[in-house]
């Protein structure tokens, strides 16, 4: 009991070992204490990833309490039967008891002998399933690895009508955390008269790199990959599983729809692939983007380039590099040294650099497809533009930064050049897809708005919480959107939600400008804990209209396949809701 409550602080003495299915096991057990000794014991948070506000503020609930104030179907697991008998304490003769006065639905156990146990002595409605551990565990009545059991699936069905196995069984991954081919253990549960549920399930802990951190994705592999369904999945955050078959089950995820939310890469696909390559924009497309993006930087040949970073240091392998010398500081755009675009010629990046992922949370090592890390190639801003040109796409967004100092710096003139690289590929000619300039620099966009006839986007790089009307007049006379900060949208405090939302987007859209929120990411780190750890929760809160809902008219994401699944699936029933 002492990794989910306080009972080694009030009893500091009663650590004990005992063996537990043939191992040594030291802790503190519940068998040595009785109901009012454990009067006082609370909970805690077993996995120290989660947040500890909860701790010490519930106490233990007895499994009749639960079963007569929750009226939903009951699922009971006995893991430690042979255990519990060592003290002469009687699992079986507890459930036969406890299944007169309330109905349970579902048992569930490790081990063997005590399922059979209760067969023909609990109700006819109650479903006894025999619960997998992995597959080199040896389990205690048999005698026999878990492994080897799920080898004679027809021996189960004479005690039991379903199996629980670790979903490795049914999707296992490689050591480096990548998906392998599917195992038949769910055709072969079903061709054996059983049902089988999945477990192991939870948001925050580190799904294969092939769900891009998507916990909801997860779900659908085992419910709606076009081969197979479990019956069920055991999870730590039943919201995500009750979206995953309630709203995107059978979905057409490859509609084209470039109505609101707008769905705007950031950097391309850059949660899977490295910021800004070809690689990342042609997944970003794949996956569903009405807006791809390009950040434009400059060379020292004066050729304007994709890039997320001015500085090579964030986005390159150039610290590695014969480049690393030329490192240096420019107070003008940040306070330790860099090399950065503008010291390099385009062949010089493009022959002798490798891309890097991008890795915001690395202080945490939580990465991002470490199999493709320095996968893809740099883009100019003339390839990304041809590349674009003729997809299924609404527009794109160009995002100009720094353009006063390679003015006046580097005498290079970004926005011109960006005009001459925009006219050049032809899109002032064609009128299918619109070009949005975004920049936090108001007289960037103010001379844009002066050469040329683009969608212009005043990114507001600071956590606002409104604007007064003498502000959005003044942002209306150079914009025509705006972006704006997720944090301006939901406040928040020591990660959690701050229960209401700031006014300032519908001040905005009141003054005529669509809004766009960023930085949109599927890791669990990015979001508050009112969002479950799941990014379509958050996704849902942002995009949805009614109550404290946020409202946005575009998300600017790393992840536009999770976004376009959402858009995909909005006349359901989530859209209707509010988390």
């Amino acid at each position: 009991m002492d990794n989910c409550t306080t009972i080694s602080d009030l009893f500091p003495k009663g650590k004990k070992t005992y063996l537990v299915n043939g191992v040594s096991t030291t802790g503190w057990f519940s068998v040595d204490y009785n109901s009012i000794d454990l009067t006082n014991v609370t909970l805690l948070r077993a996995i120290l990833s989660r947040t500890n506000r909860f701790d010490g503020s519930f106490t233990l609930v007895q499994v009749e309490v639960a079963l007569s104030q929750y009226k939903a179907p009951a699922w009971l697991n006995v893991q430690h039967d042979s255990f519990y008998s060592q003290f002469n304490l009687s699992m079986r003769s507890y459930i036969l008891s406890m299944s007169k006065q309330y109905t349970v639905d579902y048992i569930s156990s490790p081990e063997v002998s005590f399922l059979k146990s209760l067969v023909g002595r609990v109700g006819r409605k109650t479903k006894l399933v025999l619960r997998f551990l992995d597959e080199g565990l040896v389990e205690p009545s048999t005698n026999q690895t878990y492994g080897s059991i799920l080898k004679n699936l027809s021996s189960i069905k004479t005690f039991a009508s379903g199996i629980l196995v670790p979903k490795h069984y049914i999707w296992p991954v490689t050591a480096d955390n990548y998906l392998q081919p599917s195992t038949s253990v769910v055709d072969d549960a079903h061709k054996a008269g059983l049902e089988i549920y999945a477990a192991d399930f939870a948001n925050d802990f580190a799904l294969s790199y092939n769900y891009s951190y998507d916990p909801l994705a997860e779900y659908l592999g085992f419910i709606d990959n076009g081969a197979f369904c479990v019956d069920g999945l055991l999870t730590d955050f039943p919201i995500t599983p009750l979206e995953a078959i309630g709203c995107f089950s059978n979905l057409n995820n490859t509609k084209a729809d470039h109505g609101a939310p707008l769905v705007i890469s950031h950097n391309g696909a850059s949660g899977d692939y490295p910021d800004c390559t070809d690689l990342a924009y042609q997944k970003a497309v794949q996956d569903g983007a009405d807006v791809i993006d390009c950040d434009v930087q400059v060379t020292k040949d004066g050729i304007p380039i994709c890039m997320s970073s001015i500085d090579l240091m964030d986005v390159t392998t150039v610290a590695s590099s014969q480049f690393a010398s030329q490192a240096g500081v420019i107070s003008d755009i940040k306070a330790v040294a860099g090399v950065y675009t503008f010291n390099l010629t385009w062949e010089d990046i493009a022959n002798n650099l490798k891309p890097m992922i991008s890795n915001p949370f690395g202080q945490i090592s939580l990465s991002r497809n470490p199999r493709n890390r320095n996968a893809g190639k740099f883009m100019r801003l003339s390839d990304f533009l041809a590349f674009a040109k003729g997809k299924k796409l609404s527009g794109i967004m160009i995002t100009v930064e720094h353009a006063s100092f390679m003015a006046e710096k580097l005498g290079f003139g970004v926005v011109d050049a960006v005009i001459k690289a925009v006219d050049d590929s032809g899109y002032s000619k064609q009128s299918a897809q619109k070009v949005m300039i975004q920049s936090t620099n108001s007289s960037t966009l103010v001379k844009f708005k002066q050469l040329a006839k683009y969608n212009l986007v005043y990114k507001i790089d600071e956590v606002v919480k409104d604007a007064a009307p003498s502000s959005l007049a003044d942002i209306k006379k150079f914009a025509d959107a705006a972006s704006v900060s997720i944090k301006s949208v939901y406040p928040e405090s020591s990660n959690f939600l701050i229960n209401q939302t700031n006014p300032l987007v519908k001040s905005l859209q009141s003054a005529g400008l669509p809004v766009y929120v960023y930085l949109l990411m599927n890791e669990f780190f990015s979001q508050p804990y009112d969002f479950f750890s799941d990014a379509t929760s958050q996704i849902n809160a942002l995009v949805h209209k009614g109550g404290e809902g946020g409202g946005v008219d575009g998300l600017i994401t790393d992840f536009p396949g999770t976004a376009h699944r959402y858009k995909c699936a909005c006349s359901c029933c989530l859209c209707n809701q509010h988390f």
